[in-house]
């Protein structure tokens, strides 16, 4: 791209130099002739005004001096030479001078100027000057020579000036091809820096949105690929146990629960894969079509199925929800498996008895999970997707708990350390504090 630059620049500077310099060359020699003929008829007219009318009886003629290589003489009515300097007999311009008129022209290497003399309505000689054309020439060939030497110069600059433009042009786009090159090789983080040309920063920009959109898009993948291995990986492991149990079962009244703990593990399954899936969408937010349930109904759904895992480490699990309204209902999938995230990590990381309850704030609904263990380091680490805090886990839990509760539009924070508290905030949307009614 920098030659072609610098090719474009300097055929449109030799064409501009060109379309100049010619025409300017052809009017400089002119205007040198044009100037020495002008000079030589003003050196003949002052030579006219010095003769006076008996120089033909001998009266001596003073011709001012002549030019330089050049001569100067006054001719009889006869073309012979009478003053001055020149030929003895008079060329052509003498002659046609004789009729009358000043005459220019140019002959044998020379350039002449005849002017005639006049007295009482009658030519009585001419004054003629003339010099050679060399010296015009010189003249001619010196500016030109000068006009070829700013011409040059003229092209040389227009070709440092291309150069540096096409440095200027040319560095932001192999800055950008070297960012793409790194995308090829899987560096997404790389960025294509602004430029001072604002097509090439249109381009980088596009370029910097696709990147970011692209880096969106694959952290969206990885999130859902490892919030779905974690989420999954109990429901399946005691989806796997019912079914297993039930297998052993012959009494047809006793296979019953077994399937519907089975059944209701799967429905279970796909409200987190239904949420998981929101939650991979760009700007995830909760589904129109989610499932509203009340409160209480969720928060004794979530005691029940959490009471024997509690029970088996010989732990305690309180649940409350007695000071919100019956009738305020929320999305049943995405809340419960935000609290079944604070609830398993308060069964691994936690101590002792575990509470469940809700506050009514009004506009919004603070539903918290407290156990008898203790927070150590900073509290908002614990939401960074990977950060386990040096125990046991994925550090997975947490980090979906608190995207899930953004895409409700709420908010998941540590409100104390001794006792761990956590707190999911969570707005309450006029159109779902009463069921809706049924059609008549």
């Amino acid at each position: 791209m920098r030659q072609r630059v610098v090719r474009v620049a300097l055929t449109a500077a030799l064409l501009a130099v060109v379309l100049l310099a010619v025409p300017l060359a052809l009017v400089i020699r002119s205007s040198l002739y044009t100037a020495q003929r002008d000079a030589l008829e003003r050196t003949a007219l002052a030579g006219a005004v010095h003769v006076s009318p008996d120089y033909v009886t001998g009266d001596p003629v003073e011709l001012p001096r002549p030019p330089a290589g050049g001569s100067l003489g006054l001719y009889d009515p006869k073309a012979r030479l009478r003053a001055g300097s020149g030929p003895t007999r008079g060329d052509s311009a003498v002659h046609r001078a004789l009729g009358g008129g000043l005459v220019r022209s140019g002959s044998g290497g020379q350039i002449v100027v005849t002017v005639p003399v006049s007295h009482a309505e009658r030519v009585i000689g001419v004054v003629r000057a003339s010099s050679p054309v060399g010296s015009v020439q010189g003249r001619v060939l010196a500016a030109w020579a000068v006009l070829l030497g700013v011409a040059v110069l003229a092209v040389f600059v227009a070709v440092l000036v291309a150069r540096r433009q096409a440095r200027a042009l040319a560095a932001p786009l192999e800055d950008l091809s070297r960012h793409c090159e790194a995308v090829a090789e899987g560096n997404l983080s790389r960025r294509s820096a602004p430029s001072s040309i604002a097509e090439i920063d249109q381009v980088a920009r596009t370029h910097n949105e696709m990147l970011d959109s692209i880096s969106e898009l694959l952290r969206r993948e990885r999130d859902f690929t490892s919030n779905a291995s974690h989420q999954l990986r109990t429901p399946l492991a005691g989806l796997q146990l019912a079914l297993e149990e039930g297998l052993g079962q012959d009494d047809e009244t006793r296979l019953r629960p077994v399937l519907a703990e089975a059944l209701a593990t799967t429905q279970r399954l796909h409200h987190t894969v239904e949420g998981l899936l929101r939650l991979s969408r760009p700007q995830g937010r909760a589904h129109p079509t989610a499932t509203y349930v009340p409160v209480r109904q969720l928060i004794q759904e979530t005691a029940a199925r959490w009471h024997g895992l509690f029970a088996r480490d010989g732990r305690r699990l309180v649940s409350a929800a007695d000071d919100v309204p019956a009738d305020v209902r929320v999305p049943g999938g995405p809340v419960s498996e935000v609290l079944g995230i604070l609830l398993d990590n308060a069964r691994v990381h936690g101590h002792g008895t575990v509470h469940v309850g809700v506050r009514d704030l009004g506009s919004a609904l603070a539903f918290d999970v407290t156990d008898e263990g203790r927070i150590d380091g900073d509290p908002a680490r614990l939401f960074d997707r990977g950060h386990s805090g040096g125990g046991p886990g994925t550090g997975i839990g947490l980090a979906l708990a608190r995207d899930l509760a953004v895409s409700l539009g709420g908010r998941l924070s540590v409100t104390r350390s001794n006792p761990a508290t956590f707190m999911l905030l969570l707005p309450v949307d006029a159109a779902h504090v009463r069921p809706p009614r049924s059609a008549d």
